[in-house]
């Protein structure tokens, strides 16, 4: 029976079950198996192949909730150091898929967990939220979980999100919020024909050019307090042409926007509709949100999770909304939320890894949050 004080052994025991999504791998179980001897009630929520679980200990609250994926990405080109789902420790140092990214930080809260009980914590309540689909579609994850939270009146007081935050050394970034993001693909529609009669044809490459250069002509804004300025990059430009002297039908395009507080994925995509249709008639716009903009601004909950972090490690966090989306923009909807976790410098990359002594300092900290936010 693995010590659960300890974050390393069960972060081995995790990153032992091949769970590249959309696969568990047995992952959840080994989870399972150790929230069960904490003794948290386990629920194994499925929602179409997905595996996800909720748990909980106690039934007051205040109540923290802890979310986390057990997913990880494929293990990539074959010049791994050690056996990617082997777990090995060498000089110290973890190595596998999912060390920072983010079995290790499941592990590191389940140790906090154990060593907040061991100390005689028992007031309020602690609970899991994990998914199997971070990595993938998160279509059947963290969505579908909150709202069976929601039914069942489960939703926490405060989320913190273990993804890995920091840049260079533990503790020097939480993630108080995230950028929203919104795709679109435009297709504009011309009159075919021949290029050496232009009179006679529409060309739709123009007018997309014209829109294209309209939409990047100067930035969408200036930022906002605690975001940077939105950002839009054109991803892909096709027209599918292999003739050299036709002027084709039609041209496509396709954008991503990472926008601020300042803006929503349905006013961008408003404001992208109505640029097109100033360099052309007909067109055909599609836009995806992948998750609106958000931000947790500094308080008592954030400073309980700063506060945690200096005492274990001595860094001051700074407080910080840029980088990629993560499962925190649905969490957001229901509660506040903010993440963090390990130095993710190696996340997704051959010979992933986290020190050993850094997953207990992580460990550490997260039992810091847990007594302060439960006292």
């Amino acid at each position: 029976m693995i010590d659960l004080l300890d974050p390393l052994p069960l972060a081995q025991s995790l990153m032992r079950c091949d769970s590249v999504t959309p696969a568990d791998g047995g992952s959840q179980a080994v989870l399972t198996e150790a929230l069960k001897r904490l003794g948290f009630t386990v629920t194994p929520l499925r929602f179409g192949d997905i595996e996800n679980l909720y748990a909980r200990l106690g039934t007051d609250g205040p109540h923290l909730c802890f979310a986390g994926h057990t997913d990880v990405v494929p293990v990539g080109g074959a010049n791994w150091r050690a056996d990617p789902f082997g777990a090995e420790v060498r000089d110290g140092v973890l190595y596998g898929r999912g060390a920072c990214d983010m079995k290790g930080a499941i592990a590191a809260f389940v140790a906090g967990v154990a060593q907040h009980l061991k100390d005689g914590g028992t007031k309020g309540s602690i609970s899991f939220l994990i998914t199997g689909d971070e990595e993938g579609p998160a279509i059947d994850g963290t969505v579908k979980v909150l709202e069976w939270m929601q039914q069942r009146g489960e939703i926490p007081d405060f989320c913190l999100v273990g993804e890995p935050t920091c840049p260079v050394k533990l503790g020097d970034m939480v993630k108080i919020g995230r950028r929203g993001s919104v795709n679109m693909k435009i297709e504009i529609f011309g009159t075919q024909g021949h290029v050496a009669y232009p009179q006679r044809a529409d060309n739709p490459v123009h007018r997309l050019i014209r829109a294209v250069q309209a939409l990047t002509a100067a930035p969408i804004d200036a930022g906002t307090d605690w975001f940077e300025p939105s950002s839009l990059q054109i991803t892909s430009l096709d027209v599918g042409n292999t003739a050299t002297n036709v002027i084709p039908a039609s041209a496509r395009a396709a954008l991503n926007i990472r926008f601020n507080d300042k803006h929503s994925g349905k006013s961008l995509t408003e404001w992208v509709r109505a640029t097109v249709a100033q360099h052309a008639e007909r067109f055909d716009l599609e836009s995806s949100i992948s998750g609106e903009s958000f931000v947790t601004k500094p308080g008592p909950l954030v400073d309980i999770l700063r506060g945690a972090i200096v005492a274990a490690t001595g860094v001051e966090p700074k407080l910080d909304t840029g980088g990629g989306t993560s499962d925190a923009r649905f969490i957001a909807n229901y509660c506040p939320v903010a993440e963090f976790g390990l130095v993710g410098a190696t996340m997704h990359q051959i010979d992933e890894r986290v020190p050993v002594s850094e997953l207990r300092d992580l460990a550490r900290i997260y039992r810091g949050v847990i007594g302060a936010f439960l006292a």
